[in-house]
């Protein structure tokens, strides 16, 4: 079953990010806790960690603007 990656809340007031860089390729082989991806949202750019082990899904698209919650890759 595929685990999804979804944007966090990164501080209080965050409602929206934009992905501004994937840190692993497409289809690459993940681990829990390493860093997938660069979120900016307001106030500071943060590298966000895998949540889980397995083959990586990219969904999401560098310089989007995205919701906190929206699916942007998949980890199966």
């Amino acid at each position: 079953m595929a685990i999804q990656v979804t944007v966090p809340k990164i501080g209080f007031s965050m409602s929206e990010g934009v992905l501004s860089e994937w840190l692993v390729e497409d289809g690459a082989q993940v681990v829990e806790g390493q860093a997938l991806y660069s979120m900016e949202s307001e106030k500071s750019t943060n590298e966000v960690e895998s949540p889980a082990t397995g083959t990586l899904k990219i969904i999401g698209e560098i310089g989007e603007t995205y919701e906190v919650g929206t699916v942007i890759a998949e980890i199966g």
